[in-house]
């Protein structure tokens, strides 16, 4: 470098130290202010008893194309088709007055904002409440959750249309459902293959359970759910085209196997990888489903003797402060608390849902299998369910998150959030009446 030339940048040094030193202590001012911390209050509950009804539909989405392909950390591609067509399928069911849907939708997650629309919606069709749902697929469509942190880690930039094409899909297929209601009675079943799944973190390592429910008419099965836990990631990054993946493939075999709408429910998934590496793409996905399927087949369903119990519970529980200290170096701890502030909401719904003998909990995140199995013991629920109503990220144990380990390195909040949840999760549990270990 010429003496002149230096001589020229020398002056500007000290002007672009002291920018520098300005930029990271304003992205280091504590914006969050103070988070409130309040009782978990219980929004809304139905309960009744008598015999089942129960209505089931499914219907297409239509993403808006060319759209982003969501589910991983850029960059990312648009597509502008799908290799097998999205779908949104519901479920309404009925029991001594009490009416309750349940939305699965073959998304990476769902939003509050999707949520209340989708209610708002059911409302007018006579639903008192609804549970909605995703697959956690990360091969679907994205721009429908407005927060930075999402757009920049998943779901891409956020575009109303995307907002109305899953809200549109999933409110017509509620409207479906609750305009085919049949008298059906309800099987339950499970059966387990530990070989299928693996711990992508270590800790605790997933069982392999897949849970069947089946809700059978006079003329056949009107509707099934399947729960298992399982990241539906087999078709890879940097496709161009969107897929279901295997929750899709799933629910298509079911359904061309008379088992009637079929809906993919994720259970406590946060650290449940699929162990099946036979073939690539598609292949692997459609290879996948089948095994599930044939899981499936040997969950024989035992019926479930009426009067059937339906009851239904909404909480809503305050959020701690965002905690960045496992996602980004100390430095920059403070300014990364900054931006998921912005991005992180101060307040999550927990869900009950009684169904016969099925006691089902849904956290807004993806719990681990740790986190699922400490849930389900404080508060009697027989499943665990995540990616439900909303997103606040991962949940993993308190241990884990102080330890630095498993899923806890892509948490947003420290080890509280379990505690805010689990709190949340005994007054939901408590309102539809959870039977307590024992």
């Amino acid at each position: 470098m010429s003496s002149s030339r230096r001589s020229f940048l020398r002056p500007l040094l000290p002007f672009a130290l002291l920018t520098a030193g300005a930029a990271y202590a304003l992205a280091s001012w504590n914006w969050c202010g103070r988070w409130e911390e309040r009782t978990p209050e219980v929004l809304s509950q139905v309960r009744g008893e008598g015999p089942l009804r129960a209505g089931a539909a499914k219907v297409a989405l239509s993403p808006p194309y060319p759209v982003v392909v969501a589910g991983y950390v850029p960059p990312r591609p648009e597509a502008s088709q799908a290799e097998l067509p999205l779908h949104a399928r519901a479920l309404v069911l009925e029991a001594g007055g009490a009416r309750v849907g349940v939305v699965s939708l073959e998304l990476l997650l769902v939003t509050p904002e999707i949520t209340a629309r989708v209610r708002e919606r059911a409302a007018k069709a006579g639903v008192q409440e609804v549970l909605v749902v995703a697959t956690h697929t990360h091969s679907s469509f994205g721009g429908y959750d407005a927060r930075w942190a999402a757009q920049l880690s998943g779901t891409g930039r956020y575009r109303e249309a995307s907002v109305n094409a899953v809200v549109e899909g999933a409110s017509e297929a509620l409207e479906k459902a609750a305009a085919s209601m049949k008298d059906v009675t309800l099987e339950v079943g499970g059966a387990a293959d530990a070989e299928l799944v693996h711990s992508r973190s270590g800790g605790d390592v997933p069982d392999g359970q897949l849970t069947r429910a089946v809700l059978r008419g006079a003329e056949g099965p009107v509707a099934e759910v399947l729960v298992f836990a399982g990241h539906a990631t087999l078709l890879g990054r940097q496709r161009t085209l969107l897929d279901p993946d295997f929750p899709g493939r799933l629910s298509a075999l079911r359904e061309e196997a008379g088992s009637g709408v079929t809906l993919f429910v994720q259970g406590s998934e946060g650290n449940a990888t699929v162990a099946f590496n036979e073939g690539q793409g598609p292949e692997r996905a459609l290879g996948f489903a089948r095994k599930l399927s044939a899981l499936a087949d040997g969950a024989a369903p035992a019926s479930v003797t009426e009067p059937v119990r339906l009851a239904f519970a909404r909480v809503q529980t305050a959020l701690p402060r965002p905690d960045s200290s496992r996602l980004v170096p100390a430095f920059t701890r403070a300014a990364g608390d900054n931006f998921l502030c912005a991005s992180s909401p101060r307040e999550a719904e927990v869900d009950a849902l009684a169904l016969g003998p099925l006691e089902l909990l849904s956290i807004p995140g993806e719990p681990t299998v740790g986190a699922g199995r400490a849930l389900a013991d404080l508060t009697g629920a027989t499943h665990v369910l995540g990616l439900a109503n909303g997103y606040v990220g991962y949940l993993d144990t308190p241990e884990k998150v102080r330890e630095g380990q498993g899923e806890s390195r892509r948490q947003y909040f420290g080890p509280t959030l379990m505690e805010r949840l689990g709190t949340a999760a005994r007054v939901a549990s408590g309102a539809v009446g959870f039977s307590p270990i024992k």
